[in-house]
């Protein structure tokens, strides 16, 4: 079992989506998040001052597969994420020591689905 964690930019959340639908990766979390990582930011002009932008929006999904799911849904990602510019994105794999569904009580992979 394993946690994928992966941060995107926010406009490619769709196509990642439809990606890992064909991956059959169903179950996912999305949350918004701020970041910055080697875009470093931005800058603009707000009424006359220059502010610097260094934490950008992006998208960090989390998605809990059983090992024969890790590589097709790295997949999914790169290829619904990737436009071949910086900040495209970043994946984490991380071990799930141990996976329990409150609903049933079950353990392990099965409780993953």
């Amino acid at each position: 079992m394993k946690l994928i964690i992966a941060y995107i930019q926010p406009h490619a959340l769709n196509d990642v989506k439809q990606e890992l639908y064909k991956a059959e990766v169903f179950k996912l979390s999305v949350t918004n998040a701020m970041g910055c990582g080697q875009q470093k930011g931005y800058s603009e002009q707000f009424r006359g001052v220059d502010i610097e932008v260094n934490l950008l929006k992006k998208v960090r999904l989390e998605i809990a597969v059983n090992d024969n799911f890790v590589k097709p849904t790295i997949e999914a990602i790169v290829k619904g994420a990737r436009s071949g510019e910086i900040g495209d994105g970043k994946i984490f794999v991380l071990p799930i020591e141990e996976t329990i569904r409150i609903r049933t009580g079950e353990t392990g992979s099965g409780a993953i689905g």
